[in-house]
């Protein structure tokens, strides 16, 4: 679910300021112009044209191998991939529409979908949402103003803590049939239109036979231009492009979704999926693990052209991928020890002998983006900052927080030497070898993972932390019992990825906030708990031009990186993929999205 709310929240409004009344467009935009006229016909990225048909087989790179549930409105359960919304590739669920969908080439702009229209006041109390008549969910029955008003107030009330998060200043209504009336409370209301006009749209009908609120496996009534269709929990799941899908001719859709299936293989074992591909058991995957992108895609269907390799810009904030602290627990309540545990990670030397060199450290929340702090802070970021010096560290005011270096011979000494200084500033001694604190408890220290491979990776950190006297270990459980210890926030360490919107709103209440500290099932798995946070979070929520928002998602980037929250990993301003030779694609990636679900297809003959 981890990409649910960030997915939402991608998108902002712009409006008149000098508007009296409400303003109607058949699309929103954040802090500017909408790209594309009310005529427009397709996207730019698209071969409107293209052919449909064929399948696209695909390798599930989230938690789709432990899915227990078709319900991806909830907490409970782990729906499969594809019914949540995937970043990688269009923020859209394949299977539930929504009021107004996205432009992949714009940073934060929808467009009409099931609403054809929107009316926002300049204020942002109330937005009116005016529905196609032609909406129809899969069994054929409208979507109407009472579905969008049920769905609002069941994820509001029942929903996963990353929605009712987001909705608790909106309430809806329903005017009549195709009209839903919103209203916005509270002083940051700015992301609410665009948070409402994005949620998956479920049907009332069907959740008076379901119980909204537990998982099932029970098919879903969707609305969208695939439903699901064959399904085998731990081994794969369907989705079938639906043959008389009513909004196929929206200019938001035409030559997008041109696969008649769309299957996604599940593997839990790395090397089985990789052979897997390489005897063209599925057709598509992207490589995430360098060392075999930089080695391993020499097998023969490579060699004579049959399997191409492909990489593709990635032109997107690149994520938060690290190693997690759980400052819910007592010993990493002190930020003088996570610094020292952030001394005791050499990347260099692990880029260098594990990645090959293809890898750059992140360093910012918000790496590969304009938002990432550089340097001493603006006159801008102090005007937000200056307010909280008495409550920041004194580094907040000279320079943003860069993890450290070394000269990657895996000599960590004199990093080390920096981390137990910190370490016994911070109470702690080494007795007969291991560390203790003033009581004489040796500090013990867990990190929690569910995948051998990044287990691997993090032994070299491991050692380096037994070095310092931690009695340090790596657990590597199952997928589902990993997934239940992160939604209760059960681990010391975890290692964890979030990616980051090109619009930072709302969500990062639900990823940074206090509220969010106390709940399971948020993202907020630092347990980051700061009332300094908290105040920059509601400066970027109510920026009202671009500029004003990179300021203060600057300034809160500073903060976040002077709490030693994670040690940071890595990141590649890229995908690699990796395909079977029976795909065309568009002249033009879209440029915030891979774009390959959505806008390839299968081409004429290469298939055979």
């Amino acid at each position: 679910m981890r990409r649910i709310l960030g997915a939402f929240a991608a998108v902002l409004l712009s409006w008149p300021a000098c508007a009296e009344t409400l303003v109607s467009s058949h699309g929103l935009s954040a802090f500017g112009d909408l790209k594309y006229p009310k005529d427009f016909t397709h996207f730019d990225y698209v071969n409107p044209n293209a052919p449909k048909g064929g399948t696209l087989r695909m390798v599930g790179v989230t938690s789709a191998e432990t899915f227990d549930s078709f319900n991806p409105f909830i907490l409970k359960g782990t729906p499969p991939e594809g019914l949540v919304l995937n970043d990688s590739d269009t923020g859209e669920s394949l299977v539930f529409d929504s009021l107004m969908t996205r432009a992949g080439d714009e940073p934060d702009s929808l467009y009409g979908l099931v609403a054809e229209r929107a009316e926002i006041d300049p204020d942002h109390t109330t937005a009116i949402f005016h529905l196609r008549k032609s909406a129809r969910f899969h069994d054929g029955t409208q979507i109407t103003a009472a579905d969008v008003v049920f769905t609002v107030r069941a994820l509001k009330d029942k929903g996963h803590p990353n929605y009712r998060i987001a909705l608790r200043d909106v309430s809806v209504e329903a005017k009549d049939a195709a009209t839903v009336v919103c209203h916005f409370a509270g002083t940051t209301r700015r992301d609410l239109p665009l948070i409402v006009a994005e949620l998956p749209i479920a049907s009332a009908a069907y959740y008076k036979t379901h119980k909204f609120e537990e998982t099932s496996l029970d098919l879903p009534l969707g609305s969208g231009p695939y439903k699901v269709g064959a399904f085998k929990q731990g081994s794969f799941v369907d989705y079938m492009r639906v043959p008389d899908y009513w909004a196929a001719d929206l200019p938001v859709n035409r030559g997008r979704w041109n696969f008649d299936r769309l299957r996604y293989e599940i593997y839990r074992d790395r090397a089985v999926s990789f052979q897997a591909f390489t005897a063209g058991a599925y057709d598509l995957r992207e490589e995430f693990t360098s060392r075999s992108w930089a080695t391993e895609y020499g097998f023969p269907a490579v060699r004579d052209g049959r399997v191409k390799r492909l990489t593709l810009p990635d032109n997107t904030p690149s994520g938060t991928q690290g190693t997690i602290f759980n400052t819910r627990r007592a010993p990493f309540k002190d930020p003088r020890l996570r610094e020292a545990l952030d001394l005791a990670f050499d990347f260099e030397w692990t880029d260098k002998v594990l990645f090959y060199g293809l890898y750059k450290r992140t360093a910012s929340y918000f790496q590969n983006s304009d938002m990432m702090a550089d340097g001493p802070p603006s006159p801008e970021e102090l005007k937000l900052l200056e307010p909280f010096r008495a409550q920041l560290p004194a580094g907040v005011f000279t320079s943003a927080y860069v993890p450290p270096k070394t000269d990657g011979t895996g000599d960590n000494r004199a990093n080390l030497r920096k981390a137990s200084a910190l370490l016994q500033d911070a109470g702690y001694r080494v007795a007969n070898g291991r560390l203790v604190d003033a009581a004489g408890k040796p500090l013990v220290i867990e990190l929690l993972d569910h995948d051998e491979i990044m287990a691997d990776r993090m032994q070299p950190y491991i050692k380096n932390l037994r070095q310092l006297g931690i009695d340090a270990s790596i657990r590597v459980v199952d997928p589902a019992q990993y997934e239940l210890r992160r939604k209760t926030f059960d681990f010391d360490m975890t290692t964890a990825r979030d990616s980051q919107r090109l619009t930072p709103g709302v969500e990062l209440r639900d990823r940074y906030g206090s509220e969010a500290a106390a709940i399971d099932g948020s993202r907020n798995l630092a347990g980051i708990a700061d009332p300094v946070v908290d105040a920059l979070i509601e400066d970027v929520v109510a920026a009202k031009s671009r500029p004003a928002l990179v300021t203060a998602v600057r300034a809160l980037d500073r903060v976040l990186r002077a709490g030693h929250y994670w040690v940071s990993h890595w990141y590649k301003a890229e995908y690699n993929i990796a395909y079977w030779d029976k795909f065309a694609r568009p002249a033009t990636q879209p440029r915030y999205q891979r774009g390959i679900i959505d806008t390839w297809w299968v081409a004429p003959g290469k298939a055979k």
